[in-house]
């Protein structure tokens, strides 16, 4: 029992790891925007969106024929061939860009806290952002087994930080501004619940992980994986839903509308804001304890899910030349490819909101929502999950939430 109670505390605190990174430092400055009642509404969806739509990607893995075989083979095994590489790529590029956007998220916030904490210079991009992607993509060097433990070990301190952070910003509420930004009327709060979606799936998914999640439970509870499986699923849910909930209303609260504003046009997270405006010593070193410790344990698990990809997409363009390479050289190659495109794209500096909403209105909503939903209906293997009621409101959430993505592009 209690070697159970351990794995499963074990993953439950790795899935959590995963989803809390730049989607919840972001997410106050894009869900508060939209005002009150959206964001409301919102809080009250995403607890029952999260739970069932990773719970249907974990059914996938648990019965599966093929047992021990990563969430791409068993796909190619559902689908054939050459369905199985276009969802390889599709799963590739809901996974990749998610790096590069920690890549993003580190540099601005080492900049932030060396300019306006420490009165330092400015440093070069071209230096800060290989410097910051490098030390944390040197962790992946050391194999799965370390990296994990150090993505677990930052999670506590992230945890505590977050309800510090959050507890510490009841007095700066201000329910007076909050109550009359974004629209009141129908339309335009309807509108505002739609547009809010995409960023809340990119915020809370743990998508990545669950792969070795499910192949870790099944080569530990056998028969008895899914009750699990499940358990694990729910309770990273509602430690997800508890903490970054809190902290969004408390973070929105606080900030106003113009605060949101600003954060927003420097792309910088929510607590680098708070740390520059309010000017005390506690949010003035919390602050980047806490972006930096979300952003590395969502680093490192959402690399498990691009080096998984990318390799197995390597595979199926060059299998000669990745039959003469052995795991640990493929490997390398890996994470120098990880290394040089983060580090580019974090010296660019692209808008980070832009890449949450674009990744997880689309790429991510299709893997974790629409995905599964096709398996079910599609594969026998899964037919006994046909019929639920809840498949109809993950498959009718992942439409909205597609349609809000196009919709907000155009």
């Amino acid at each position: 029992m209690a070697a159970h109670q351990s794995m499963n505390t074990k993953w439950t605190i790795t899935l959590f790891g995963t989803a809390v990174g730049a989607g919840i430092l972001f997410l106050p400055i894009s869900a508060g925007s939209f005002g009150f009642i959206p964001l409301l509404v919102a809080t009250i969806l995403i607890g029952p969106m999260t739970y069932l739509a990773h719970r249907a990607f974990s059914w996938m893995m648990s019965h599966s024929p093929l047992i021990g075989e990563d969430v791409l083979a068993v796909l190619t095994d559902f689908f054939g061939r050459r369905a199985g590489i276009l969802l390889a790529a599709i799963y590739w590029f809901t996974i990749f860009p998610v790096v590069l956007i920690y890549g993003v998220s580190i540099t601005n916030t080492v900049d932030s806290f060396i300019v306006n904490q420490l009165d330092g210079p400015n440093i070069s991009r071209w230096i800060l952002a290989p410097t910051c992607v490098g030390l944390m993509t040197l962790a992946l060097a050391f194999g799965n087994k370390i990296m994990l433990t150090i993505a677990q070990f930052v999670v506590y301190p992230l945890i505590l930080a977050l309800a510090a952070v959050s507890i510490y910003l009841i007095p700066q509420w201000d329910f007076a501004s909050f109550l009359t930004s974004g629209d009141h009327n129908i339309r335009g709060i309807i509108g505002a619940i739609i547009l809010i979606l995409p960023v809340l799936v990119f915020a809370f998914s743990y998508v990545a992980a669950l792969s070795q999640f499910c192949l870790s439970m099944q080569k530990h509870y056998g028969e008895t994986t899914d009750k699990h499986t499940e358990k694990v699923i729910r309770n990273t849910t509602i430690l997800l839903t508890g903490f970054t909930m809190f902290f969004v209303w408390s973070s929105a609260l606080a900030m106003g509308a113009d605060g949101m504003k600003a954060a927003h046009e420097h792309n910088l997270p929510v607590l680098s804001y708070f740390a520059n405006v309010t000017g005390t010593p506690f949010m003035a070193y919390m602050a980047p304890i806490v972006v930096i410790c979300a952003v590395a344990s969502s680093y490192f698990g959402h690399a498990l899910g691009t080096i998984e990809g990318t390799q197995y997409l390597f595979n199926l363009a060059a299998p000669t030349t990745t039959q003469r390479l052995n795991p640990r050289t493929l490997d390398l190659w890996t994470y120098l490819f990880i290394f040089i495109t983060t580090s580019l794209v974090g010296v660019f500096n692209p808008s980070i909101l832009n890449m949450i909403t674009l990744v997880g209105g689309i790429f991510f909503t299709f893997i974790t929502y629409l995905l599964p939903m096709i398996v079910v209906h599609k594969v026998d293997a899964l037919a006994q999950f046909r019929g639920r009621p809840t498949n109809y409101f993950v498959s009718i959430m992942g439409l909205i939430v597609l349609g809000a993505t196009i919709w907000g592009m155009v």
